[in-house]
């Protein structure tokens, strides 16, 4: 007998919850959830990046990223390797068979987070209203990555010119979705 592996999605019952966003700030704001997004724990000493099968950033809350695949810098020897929803063990495999005889360490961690999307005008605004981080032009823009705090909840931020990306924990994603609403 064979078990179909289950997934459920924290933030399936909030759809509505996301699309109210935009018109609760005149599209100023547009929240969009990813479910599934392939999500990949990558340790590896920084001296052997060049062995993996795609540009791991060496230089600290940068970001590689072509098409859906995206390598986010978390620390000296940390990466998290994003991929298209469900793709966590492709990714494992190519990262595998590129690092084989290296010690690594090389995890899909596609549960560990929830990913949400903020587009339009008002999206960095907003997410300053709770976070620490300066969010302002002059210092955030397109490729960079962060861990910091929303709202007292750990989040990783992701801008790609346009969007940020938000990941974070399941057990705080709705929790963040009712704090993005309180603050528009």
């Amino acid at each position: 007998m064979t078990v179909e592996p289950f997934a459920r999605d924290p933030l399936a019952s909030r759809a509505s919850d996301l699309a109210r966003m935009a018109q609760r700030t005149g599209g100023r704001v547009v929240v969009e959830h990813v479910p599934f997004l392939a999500q990949v724990s990558l340790r590896l000493d920084p001296s052997l990046a060049d062995r993996a099968p795609f540009p791991l950033p060496l230089a600290p809350n940068t970001v590689w990223e072509e098409g859906s695949r995206a390598a986010l810098w978390l620390g000296p020897n940390e990466w998290l390797v994003l991929g298209p929803p469900h793709a966590g063990e492709q990714i494992v495999a190519e990262l595998e068979a590129s690092l084989e005889g290296e010690h690594r360490s090389v995890v899909d961690v596609s549960a560990n987070r929830v990913a949400i999307e903020l587009g339009g005008p008002g999206r960095l605004e907003l997410l300053a209203r709770g976070c620490s981080i300066d969010l302002h032009p002059r210092g955030w823009r397109s490729g960079m990555c962060v861990q910091t705090l929303f709202a007292k909840a750990q989040i990783i931020l992701h801008e790609r010119g346009g969007t940020t990306g938000l990941l974070v924990r399941p057990s705080f994603a709705s929790y963040v979705v009712d704090r993005l609403l309180v603050t528009t």
